[in-house]
């Protein structure tokens, strides 16, 4: 009786296992061959190519000898250096010069009220407080090293030689525009 109560059991447990496995056959994917085909075709159209990296370049050390060389590390050397770096060596305003009355003021306080003409040299009129200068070409104004460098009708250029944020001295630019009176 136990036989037939297992052949029935077994007889019970293999249909399902047939149904499953004929659903499952069922489920094939079609789609993967098309993926297939998609992946081959774009595999022949893109071209695939490696740049070459160029070779490293050849490192060259120094030898420091210590005869013949100076000592790197020498406090002059670096002074020099440090010197370079901060502007001392390059552009810089002539401290030594005596300073001429118009660089008492800013640019800011000083008019251009005119202009003349006199045996070929271009002068200009400014006001300072409640005076009155006549300036030439090569002259100063302003409290910022500033030098005329040409004087028209209507104005006055200026190169002034001013420090930057990190200390090193620049030349830019300035005008002093003629001021019409009301």
């Amino acid at each position: 009786m136990k036989q037939r109560q297992l052949g029935a059991g077994m007889r019970v447990l293999t249909l399902p296992s047939i149904l499953l496995l004929v659903m499952l056959a069922g489920c094939t994917d079609n789609g993967q061959v098309e993926l297939q085909q998609w992946m081959d075709e774009t595999r022949r159209q893109v071209k695939t190519g490696v740049q070459k990296i160029e070779p490293p370049k050849n490192f060259m050390p120094f030898r420091y000898t210590g005869i013949d060389s100076l000592d790197p590390y020498s406090p002059a050397k670096l002074e020099a250096v440090f010197a370079a770096a901060r502007g001392d060596g390059g552009l810089k305003p002539n401290l030594e010069r005596r300073r001429e009355p118009l660089e008492a003021w800013p640019l800011d306080a000083i008019k251009m009220v005119g202009s003349l003409e006199r045996g070929g040299t271009n002068y200009a009129v400014v006001q300072a407080d409640r005076s009155l200068f006549r300036v030439t070409k090569g002259g100063y104004l302003g409290q910022n090293f500033g030098m005329v460098t040409g004087i028209t009708d209507t104005e006055i250029q200026l190169r002034e030689i001013v420090q930057d944020s990190t200390g090193q001295w620049v030349e830019r630019e300035a005008r002093l525009e003629l001021q019409e009176s009301k």
